[in-house]
């Protein structure tokens, strides 16, 4: 059986400590889930008929349960259901038969980017949602400018993403409540999910979107977030296999919950960052270089930041072609003073700025990118060939699935946005649009997608990192295992290295 096995649960979702009693949960998520099939039947034309039940007396700190593409249970729910189909598989991105090994990780990498990748249909709603808040600040504050960052700027969201929003005008403390209480004579969010977050770091407005249900986050004054999308658009520039990574690792973290600071994983901004260095200092291959084998550089960035990396130790740094620091050397310049962090990223845009600083749940983290690599280095093994296997069963699928809430999601905003589609672009002709990122360009970026016909076959030995950037900020033998491993890296060495012998 290929399927995840459900005593690794705990370690794919991180729900608090449900693994004690495994019945219990999956038992609780198959109910929901009839509850939710039933629900679709009587009401197929809105998103909340697939989770009606989640929002109508909402609790705010549940959190987790809004979650459409969290895969807790996931496992029970398959096996009761499915019969080998790709449909009802999780795994909607798989519609043909994969060469083995890390090449046919490789081309399943690039169908799942290209399942997953926003469409017109979902831009055209998302960009409506963006037009009705802002119509509600304008009204409040004509001078006021509105502007997207954050994912849906960028291009690299994914169905259930949130929107990031600032509003820029001149206000001597940010009017959270003022706008709160327009929203909500607007109608525009759902009633129970208007949140003011006035203490935060950066004070928020957090939101639903009544008619879509599209999480909102509007924020003041704060140029920050506009200067992260600029450059993480000039990085998709320089590493064409970057988008592809951000997608799979999103999803990966989107469906354990751990893509939240809030809830106890990373954001979305720390999770680039650590890409875009791994990619800055990987000590073998050429990011650049679109060819690249995407299956390849999956594994090792889970073996990198799941297994070798010192958190204890270590800090990134993405500036000047990059490096690891000693992580007391980085804090020492923080804004903030030395202050322990456990994931500490410089943020490249502001150095005073430690971009981790939050993530109190980076060690979970940690634990998941192990637990890929251990799951994906035995799947591309030689030896797995031999191990029996349906030709439906997914490589990428023993890691991320994609729940039948969220293919439903699509499919309603298909249907329902598939004729405004073409009256929005008629609309924006010849004018400027709050969009960072719109088809031409997602056109543009898949034009320059890796290939797998020239991606190289072989793993090859890595050399210990030895950059002189990296090497001169390293300090001494505590900093031993931050960079890749030493050892010849190929997958009959990954099961020896790990201990397994045989399946």
């Amino acid at each position: 059986n290929d399927e995840i096995p459900l005593q690794t649960t705990f370690v794919l979702n991180n729900v608090n400590h449900h693994h004690h009693h495994p019945s219990h949960p999956h038992l609780r998520h198959f109910h929901q889930e009839q509850q939710q099939q039933s629900c679709m039947k009587r009401h197929p034309s809105h998103p909340a008929a697939v989770h009606s039940h989640h929002h109508h007396h909402h609790h705010p700190g549940r959190r987790k349960s809004d979650n459409k593409a969290s895969t807790y249970g996931i496992n029970y729910l398959l096996s009761n259901w499915t019969n080998g189909n790709y449909d009802n598989s999780g795994t909607p991105w798989k519609t043909r038969k994969y060469n083995p090994g890390v090449d046919g990780l490789h081309e399943e990498i690039m169908d799942f980017y290209n399942f997953m990748s926003p469409r017109p249909e979902e831009t055209t709603m998302r960009q409506e949602v963006v037009d009705r808040i802002e119509s509600v600040i304008k009204e409040l504050w004509p001078t006021a400018e509105v502007q997207i960052f954050g994912s849906f700027s960028t291009g690299l969201f994914l169905p259930t993403s949130d929107i990031d929003l600032v509003v820029f005008g001149k206000w001597e403390k940010p009017p959270l409540q003022q706008l709160e209480q327009a929203l909500r004579k607007h109608n525009v969010a759902e009633p129970y999910s208007i949140k003011v977050l006035d203490k935060a770091t950066v004070p928020i407005i957090k939101l639903t979107d009544q008619e879509t249900e599209v999480k909102v986050d509007i924020s003041f004054n704060m140029e920050t977030g506009i200067k992260a999308a600029s450059f993480i658009k000039e990085y998709v520039k320089k590493y064409t296999v970057l988008p592809y990574l951000i997608l799979v690792l999103k999803q990966f973290l989107l469906q354990r919950d751990l893509n939240e600071v809030f809830t106890g994983g990373i954001s979305s901004y720390s999770l680039i960052l650590m890409v875009i260095s791994f990619l800055q200092l990987h000590p073998r291959i050429d990011a650049r270089n679109p060819n690249m084998n995407l299956g390849i550089l999956l594994i090792e960035f889970f073996e990198l930041y799941g297994r070798h990396f010192n958190y204890l130790k270590t800090g990134i740094r993405i500036k000047n072609g990059g490096a690891y620091m000693a992580k007391e050397d980085i804090m020492k310049a923080m804004s903030n003073g030395y202050r322990p962090s456990m994931l500490c990223i410089e943020d490249p845009l502001l150095p005073g700025n430690d971009v981790g600083r939050s993530s109190y749940g980076a060690m979970q983290v940690k634990e998941a990118f192990d637990y890929a690599y251990i799951i994906l280095g035995h799947a591309v093994s030689p030896l797995a060939r031999s191990y029996p296997n349906k030709d439906s069963d997914s490589t990428l699928g023993r890691i991320i699935k994609v729940t039948q809430e969220v293919i439903n999601y699509r499919e309603w905003i298909i249907k329902k946005w598939g004729c405004r589609h073409n009256a929005h672009i008629e609309r924006n002709k010849g004018t400027g649009t709050l969009l960072g990122v719109g088809v031409e360009d997602q056109q543009q970026r898949d034009s320059v997608s890796p290939r797998s016909a020239d991606s190289p076959m072989s793993l090859s030995s890595p050399q210990q990192h030895s950059s002189a950037s990296s090497a001169s900020s390293l300090s001494g033998s505590d900093i031993v295992s931050i960079a890749f491993h030493p050892c010849p890296y190929n997958p009959i060495n990954i099961l020896h290295y790990m201990g397994y012998s045989t399946f």
